[in-house]
């Protein structure tokens, strides 16, 4: 098992091993494959295969790394867990032939659904679910409005016939109203249908462009709102969304070929056994 925090700890000595390590031969006498060995250690053979599967399995932070940081470090890794893999006495434990059987399950199913995916992810696939999302939505309302929080229906009336005689909305804001928005001249930027209390947006629809409306009642208090545009929202294309419904889609076709596989599949399940489920914490059953 890979563990990246010895990785880090041993890739600032690396350096010097591998040098010393491949230093007899700088010059390559062929083309580097899987199967070129990098190192022997007592004679049990490092390929440079092993090395790439050990960098695959890296956590993304640490395959950011640079090359020859990782390279070097990976390289000592792997001589000091093969030094120390040589020296166990006796067979390998149960615990762990029944890890690399559990590893090997775990990493040929995913190599199958990973070949399903394969397939199954085409543009095609991509816009059919795209249409099926997006087709046949009609372009949501959204509105731009700004508004003057106060206390009371008093304080409400009057400011909006303040406003009626000419003043200022923003300003009046500024100055009059309670709410966090008031700083900003009452501005509440754009929002689409569900995004405010029902009354406030009721009032808010039945606005045209300019027009303020007379007090509205919420349970935050009095507000005199100002409809300032409104406009059609914009449905995503297709490349808004690619990632997304990439994902989704490979959710989809992953569980389809996982529930398809497992049905086609002669699975028996004792149930005759009457085992304890806390028998999982028996780890010294491996020992």
């Amino acid at each position: 098992m890979q563990t990246p925090f010895r990785l880090l700890v041993s890739a600032a000595l690396a350096a010097g091993l591998a040098t010393a390590s491949l230093a007899q031969d700088e010059t390559p006498t062929e083309e580097p494959n899987a199967e070129t060995v990098v190192a022997t250690v007592n004679g049990v053979e490092i390929t440079l295969g092993h090395m790439i599967a050990a960098r695959s399995s890296l956590p993304e932070q640490y395959q950011q790394l640079d090359d020859k940081v990782l390279f070097d470090g990976i390289l000592e890794q792997l001589v000091q867990q093969s030094a120390l893999a040589q020296t166990f006495e006796g067979g390998t434990p149960l615990r762990i032939t029944k890890s690399l059987e559990n590893e090997e399950r775990s990493l040929l199913a995913g190599e199958v659904v990973e070949g399903v995916l394969q397939e199954a992810i085409t543009d095609e696939a991509l816009q059919e679910l795209y249409d099926r999302q997006f087709g046949n939505i009609d372009p949501e309302e959204e509105y731009n409005a700004s508004h003057i929080l106060v206390e009371t229906e008093e304080q409400a009336k009057a400011v909006k016939q303040t406003i009626d005689d000419g003043a200022d909305f923003g300003a009046t804001a500024r100055d009059k109203s309670i709410g966090p928005s008031g700083p900003n001249g009452g501005d509440l930027g754009w929002f689409s249908s569900g995004m405010m209390v029902p009354s406030f947006e009721a009032a808010t629809i039945a606005l045209g462009v300019g027009e303020v409306s007379d007090p509205v009642q919420t349970q935050f208090g009095w507000h005199i709102i100002k409809l300032n545009d409104s406009r059609q929202a914009e449905i995503p294309t297709l490349e808004d969304v690619r990632a997304d419904l990439t994902q989704e889609l490979s959710q989809i076709k992953a569980q389809e070929a996982i529930k398809s596989t497992t049905e086609a599949a002669d699975v028996q399940v004792r149930a005759d056994l009457g085992i304890d489920p806390a028998i999982l914490k028996q780890t010294d059953l491996l020992d």
